[in-house]
């Protein structure tokens, strides 16, 4: 299905993504080397600081499109095993099987430290896609790894355990979000038939669109105006519609990212803006610090 690498450079990030919903539930796991949310990592590239040295887990559990949990954690270690199969950060894990891809959180919630694991097993639905370069001549690529399939999440502690649509993707990147690319708007799109991802890269750049069914993963790039927006407490603008149903839920909101859900009895759709410039100001990198937890090499 696909195999895990682990950048090396000062400011390269990776990160692996997976959301599921079902129903009034959703969910989305990010494993992240270099992590794109580290205020230590965005701190540390002026002394040469190393993506593995900031690796990080993020779990978050939406119901009725409120959040009810939240796990970011950042650890100093990141291990690959099994020939690329398999990534882990403290005690949680990606693996990649035949036919399946499993990802188990096992870590504490921020900022209670609460015990909490959560796993999502996913089984494709479409084919793997293709690497594609965000913008011309930069190095940040994005893949849709299996933009659809069946996921099974799994949150013994909320007692949650529920099947729906999921969608899996990675991006990296050679360097520092924010130093080249200042932010971007993505929204995927869940269709009975197919699932739609629109990808906006800021700075005047084309647009990506990619839809994926169970045959084929289809990507075109064309230049869109802007669409209608609204700004949100922190000033961040945001779109006023998803192009599912009406004005989308907001489900996280920080000064420089923020995630949205919308769904109809036809579609369901999670959308995000981040403005990664904004990010490395040392105002909100201080900030940022409140939403992480920081574990200490080798604690879980």
């Amino acid at each position: 299905m696909n195999r895990v690498e682990l950048p090396t450079k000062s400011g390269a990030y990776r990160w692996y993504y997976a959301d599921v919903t079902a129903g009034d539930v959703s969910a989305v796991f990010i494993f992240m080397i270099g992590s794109i949310f580290s205020a230590r990592y965005s701190a540390s590239l002026k002394k040469g600081g190393l993506p593995r040295e900031h690796a990080a887990v993020n779990f978050a559990l939406y119901e009725k499109g409120v959040r009810s949990l939240w796990v970011l954690t950042e650890y100093q270690a990141v291990s690959v095993d099994d020939g690329g199969r398999t990534l882990r950060i403290g005690n949680s894990s990606l693996q990649y099987e035949d036919g399946a891809m499993t990802m188990v959180v096992k870590d504490r919630t921020t900022p209670w430290g609460s015990p909490t694991e959560a796993t999502v097993r996913f089984t494709p639905q479409a084919p793997l896609g293709e690497e594609l370069r965000l913008v011309d001549g930069l190095s940040h690529h994005w893949r849709p790894i299996c933009a659809r399939g069946e996921a099974r999440v799994t949150v013994p502690t909320q007692g949650i355990d529920v099947t729906g649509r999921g969608y899996h993707d990675g991006n990296h990147g050679d360097v520092a979000l924010g130093s080249d690319l200042a932010g971007w708007e993505w929204t995927r799109t869940h269709h009975a038939d197919r699932t739609a991802i629109h990808y906006q890269p800021w700075g005047g750049s084309p647009a990506i669109d990619v839809t994926a069914s169970a045959h084929d993963v289809t990507a075109s790039r064309a230049l869109t105006g802007d669409l209608p927006s609204t700004r949100t407490g922190w000033g961040l603008r945001v779109p006023t519609n998803l192009g599912v149903g009406g004005a989308p839920a907001l489900l996280e909101s920080s000064p420089f990212y923020a995630r949205l859900e919308a769904q109809s009895d036809e579609a369901q759709a999670i959308g995000e803006v981040a403005d990664f410039e904004r990010f490395h100001s040392p105002t909100i990198r201080w900030m940022a610090n409140f939403r992480t937890r920081y574990a200490k090499e080798g604690a879980r």
